[in-house]
């Protein structure tokens, strides 16, 4: 990863997750939440696999956002979209930072949220 700063996270981007709240009965009731959240994005170009997502109108990308309570709840099963664009994301892959700081995410817009 690149040196990040918070000066760094100009983007706005909003996560939808399903969390399992008590229902008072032994059981869950699942909920939806929204995280919104800054962001740094980071457009991948190189290698062959990712020329031929490109093509076939999948964009690739790594998103930084700071680590969190919140952002810790994101998982492959999250959608994110771009608050400003409106473009939805599904995630690839979550990885917190070595320095604990940010969480890094990859995920590929231009696919069907839930496929792979």
């Amino acid at each position: 990863m690149a040196n990040i700063n918070a000066g760094d996270l100009i983007q706005s981007v909003a996560f939808d997750i399903i969390t399992e709240v008590p229902d008072g009965q032994g059981g869950f009731t699942r909920k939806p939440e929204t995280i919104k959240t800054r962001a740094h994005y980071r457009f991948l170009r190189g290698g062959e696999s990712v020329i031929a997502s490109r093509l076939s109108g999948v964009q690739p990308v790594v998103v930084t956002v700071r680590r969190s309570q919140k952002t810790r709840q994101i998982t492959t099963s999250t959608t994110m979209r771009d608050l400003r664009t409106g473009t939805k994301y599904n995630i690839r892959a979550v990885v917190t930072t070595d320095d604990r700081r940010f969480v890094e995410i990859t995920a590929q817009s231009g696919v069907t949220i839930g496929s792979m």
